[in-house]
């Protein structure tokens, strides 16, 4: 609203000039609505690090609800201590415009429970591109990495010689098992290249073979190579090259 005046500058009324935001209000309840019912835990925080955003996923998983987050800080009354400087991090960058993806941390329920959480944390722009914010989409991964850690558990335990490598045929997984029985040891092993370093040279093309195949989805059993262990010695080992793959 605007002062109108005459040419003596005496107010000789009101000039009003409008603007229609019935398209943008209805945008923003969309938007507003699609983050509340989505299926993943959504937040976000404004330029100081307070939440404003907290959606019914975020709630349920984590248990408090919105008016026990809103205005309060995310990092200082939510996250562990450990974690509290790489997570403010995070939303440093995101609020300088640099985007994190899969972020991974631990967040304390309202129970007391510890939960991992994957998160993309993304800028957050007014309608001039001025950054107002960041939203968090996350995703709970305690259970998954779990399972992992109890994978891993078992192939460690395991009471046959279980070694893995990765796409490039480096050593990312080498057991008990295998230590015993190569001499070798852990740190010894990984990152190395497991036909290079470890097969012998009449065998190297063969062994190298089963891998590559092993990669391509073509999976091979009782596949016959010699090792030689880290004393010297020769042993005949059967081999099963099962192609391993990510969710």
């Amino acid at each position: 609203a605007t002062t109108r005046r005459d040419e003596q500058g005496n107010v000789i009324g009101v000039v009003g000039i409008g603007q229609d935001i019935t398209a943008r209000l209805a945008q923003e309840r969309e938007y507003s609505k699609l983050i509340d019912t989505a299926n993943a835990p959504i937040f976000g925080v404004d330029t100081l690090g307070a939440v404003n955003v907290w959606n019914k996923n975020a709630h349920k998983l984590v248990g408090y609800a919105p008016e026990e987050v809103m205005g309060k800080n995310l990092v200082r009354e939510f996250i562990t201590d450990e974690f509290k400087t790489a997570v403010q991090a995070v939303l440093d960058q995101a609020l300088h415009g640099e985007e994190t993806a899969n972020f991974e941390f631990p967040l304390m329920t309202k129970g007391g429970v510890r939960l991992d959480v994957l998160l993309n944390a993304t800028t957050r722009r007014d309608e001039q591109g001025n950054i107002i914010g960041v939203v968090g989409i996350g995703q709970d991964i305690t259970g998954r990495l779990a399972q992992e850690r109890e994978y891993t558990r078992l192939i460690d335990t395991a009471n046959a010689p279980i070694f893995g490598v990765n796409t490039r045929g480096r050593v990312n997984v080498w057991n008990k098992c295998a230590m015993r029985l190569i001499g070798y040891n852990t740190e010894e092993v990984m990152g190395r290249s497991l036909v290079q370093e470890f097969i012998t040279d009449d065998f190297k093309t063969a062994v190298q073979a089963v891998l590559d195949q092993a990669l391509a989805g073509d999976e091979t059993d009782n596949f016959e190579f010699p090792l030689i262990t880290k004393g010297g010695a020769r042993i005949e080992v059967l081999l099963n090259a099962t192609t391993r793959r990510d969710e």
